[in-house]
Order: structure tokens, then sequence, then C-alpha cells
């Protein structure tokens, strides 16, 4: 049963710092999403995140449906286009990728998404999503055909987060991608922290409890963990129980 509209958004905003888990339909086989969910939502995760960044799995709808079945968290997609829109999740991350300047991501996706999302009655929660360089070249990069923002020019990541503020939305997103070499950098995200005033996502190369631990104490209110919770459970659990 879905969750009310609008209780999504609040339901997230009681617990900071919180983690959000990432499910990509194109990683993880439907066989044992159910089965993952169910443990992730045990160690504690505020909120279960789906998407990806191109899609090949046929089975995207089912996909969804069987982590809303298996979670007793908010499900919120996290899509990579226009096509990334089920009617079983909770809420949907309504994505803007702020840090490029490619139309399609910055609006032309979000146009041909709305009167489905619309349809569907889905929780809509603005994010501006920003890029930053993350050592090596993403998916992400290579799908939305747009560069990140250097490492080393935290203030251009500030501009545009407060850009992003201004513009309406209800959260920033400081992503180096999946599979990123490095995360997001500490004084960038302290510096972005410290000067917006709507809550901070930070994802994208977290994969030891002290990473996890630096970025929140930096200020991030929520973390986002993706490859990590394929590929060890244990360093997952770590993570969980390093910022309990």
């Amino acid at each position: 049963m879905k969750m009310k509209s609008g209780s999504v958004y609040a339901t997230l905003n009681k617990s900071r710092p919180g983690v959000f888990v990432l499910l990509d339909p194109d990683r993880t086989p439907i066989n044992k999403i159910a089965q993952l969910t169910q443990s992730v939502c045990e160690q504690g995760v505020h909120g279960i995140l789906i998407g990806t960044s191109l899609l090949v799995s046929p089975q995207f709808d089912a996909f969804v449906s069987t982590v809303k079945q298996s979670a007793d968290k908010p499900v919120v997609l996290f899509p990579g286009g226009s096509h990334q829109i089920s009617s079983q999740a909770d809420a949907v991350f309504f994505l803007s990728l702020l840090s490029g300047r490619n139309a399609q991501f910055l609006i032309g996706e979000q146009v041909k998404a709305v009167f489905l999302i619309r349809e569907y009655d889905l929780e809509v929660i603005p994010v501006g999503y920003i890029l930053i360089e993350p050592g090596n070249y993403t998916a992400v990069e290579y799908i939305s055909n747009t560069r990140p923002i250097p490492r080393t020019k935290p203030e251009i990541a500030v501009a545009h987060a407060l850009a992003g503020e201004y513009l309406g939305m209800k959260y920033i997103y400081l992503e180096a991608g999946s599979g990123a070499e490095k995360p997001v950098p500490i004084d960038m995200v302290k510096e972005v922290k410290q000067t917006i005033s709507i809550p901070l996502i930070v994802g994208g190369g977290i994969r030891t409890a002290k990473d996890a631990r630096d970025i929140i104490q930096a200020g991030a209110d929520y973390i986002v963990l993706g490859s990590i919770v394929e590929k060890s459970e244990d360093q997952f659990k770590e993570i969980m129980e390093s910022i309990g």
C-alpha cells in the first residue's frame, strides 16, 4: 500500500543523518531483490532508491513492485530518464541535472515524465542533481553527455547548489556516480552544506565506514550506498554500524 501524499518527504526528514540504499535493476537480478531489500531494511536504512543510468532490464515495473512488497521503508524512484517511472513506488526524486548543460536532463526528460507521474499519483520530491568529478569515467557521465564539476573547484559546486535551492529544490544531491573511484571531496561537502539551507544528499564512491563518517561529519544529511550493498554485505553492515 502506498504512503499518503506528502508523507515520504516528511518521513525522511524525521531522521537525519540518514542512509539511502540505491538498487539498480540493471545490476541486481529480480529473483534476489526481495531478500536484499529485506536485509538492508533490517540494517536500518531510511529509504530505498531505485534507478539506473541506462535501464536494459525489461522488468523494471516488476522490480519496483518486488522491492515495495519487501520493504518497510519508503521506496523512491531515482530515474535516469522518463522511462523509469512506475506506479508501484511511493515517490519520485524529480531530478534536474544542474551541473550539466544538456537540456535533455535539465528539463527534457522531466517534461516527458510529468503526465505519467500525475497519473500514478506519485509524491514528487524535486532534487537538484550535481555530478562531481569521480576520478574515473562513469556511466552517468556517459549517458547524460555532461561533464562533472572538477573536484578541485568547490566554489562551482556551491554556486550550483545554491541555484538549486533558489529554484525550489527540496534536496541537493552531490553525486560522484555509481562505481566512482573517489567519493565527493570532504571540503566540497562542507562548503555546500555551509551555504545551503535545504538537506544535502551525497553519494557515489562511499565504500568504507570512514568514508561514510567523514561525509556525514562534513555536513551530509543523507548518504547513498549503492555498489557496496551488492558487493560486500560485511562492509555494508560495518558502515551502518559505524554511523548508527
